[in-house]
């Protein structure tokens, strides 16, 4: 019997210099596949930066799910590790939702 993390979805990564429309293009993405978008920018994990990051805008969020995005105060501090870990969760959340 094949349990739901033995027939898990692909994972869409996209990357790119700053500018070249990664949130646009991932939006697009999650939208065809029926995804949802994890934000592994560094800066647009903090509360209240959306000019300084161009973060994606509340009405595009309502799109598709986005995930670690304006989720720390700007002076909390977050390691590698930290996200990692958000990361990891959240995936496993994922993955174990129901269809």
């Amino acid at each position: 019997m094949a349990t739901k993390l033995n027939r898990l979805p692909p994972i869409v990564v996209v990357l790119g210099a700053t500018g070249a429309g990664k949130s646009k293009l991932a939006l697009e993405i999650a939208q065809h596949f029926k995804g949802e978008v994890i934000s592994a920018d560094a800066m647009q994990m903090y509360k209240g930066l959306d000019i300084v990051t161009n973060k994606v805008t509340p009405e595009e969020r309502k799109l598709v799910p986005h995930h670690l995005i304006d989720f720390l105060d700007p002076l909390s501090k977050c390691t590698v590790i930290d996200f990692r870990n958000k990361v990891s969760t959240k995936l496993v959340r994922l993955f174990l939702k129901p269809d």
